[in-house]
């Protein structure tokens, strides 16, 4: 039964990349990184490294890999799933209001979601590296945005032409819409009629304001 090549590579302290590059022939791990595996998955390391000689005593009643194996991931289904299709985004215990405000709390994330690979590349196009999740919270962008959607957010996009922004103000988070105004200044407006629009100067602020970063997806509970 094999395991994740993340797992594994986590297990030896390396890269999955330098990982799959054993796995291919095109680098050699040294002495230690095989002692380390062989002993966390009860293999021989003359079995491991050249496939000769007996694997240790009782190794078949532990998980046993092979530096190629494959991940034993299904989908609900049973279809198999390859992990390396996904990238992981991270999931922050943050709240970017769509109302008055929540304030910032919290800095590590809770976990991670799922995306796949081929459309954060192709459709997206953003580095993955630059993304993450956060919830929404209260009503000023009902319509658009809704109490407890959660929404992917494009850090490396903090320059406001028009759309939807998370916003840092006063040590709050807010989801808002802006429109870039002559002379730079920003609007920032609600889909929520209750909520009037106010308008900051980026240059000068008057106060603690910052644009956290673009929203690129949402997701709803229907």
């Amino acid at each position: 039964m094999g395991v994740p090549r993340i797992e594994a590579a986590n297990v030896v302290g390396v890269s999955l990349s330098t990982f799959q590059a054993w796995e291919a022939g095109e680098r050699e791990p040294d002495a230690t990184k095989i002692s380390i595996y062989a002993k966390k998955y009860g293999l021989a390391a003359d079995w491991l490294l050249f496939g000769e000689g007996e694997m240790r005593k009782g190794a078949t009643d532990k998980v046993t890999p092979s530096l190629g194996s494959k991940c034993p991931c299904h989908d609900t289904l049973g279809n198999p799933v390859d992990l390396e299709e996904f990238v992981f985004i991270p999931r922050y215990d943050l709240k970017a209001a769509a109302g008055h405000g929540a304030a910032v709390a919290g800095e590590k994330p809770i976990f991670s979601m799922s995306f796949r690979r081929y459309w954060i590349d192709n459709y997206l196009r953003i580095d993955p590296n630059n993304l993450s999740v956060l919830s929404v919270k209260g009503d000023s962008m009902e319509g658009v945005l809704n109490d407890r959607d959660v929404i992917l957010v494009n850090h490396a996009d903090t320059s406001p032409g028009a759309g939807l922004y998370v916003l840092r103000i006063e040590g709050d988070l807010l989801v808002k819409r802006v429109q870039k105004l002559p002379g730079g200044k920003l609007e920032i407006m609600s889909a929520n009629e209750a909520y009037r629009p106010f308008e900051i100067d980026p240059s000068n602020p008057g106060g603690d304001f910052a644009v956290v970063g673009r929203v690129v997806w949402f997701g709803r509970q229907l």
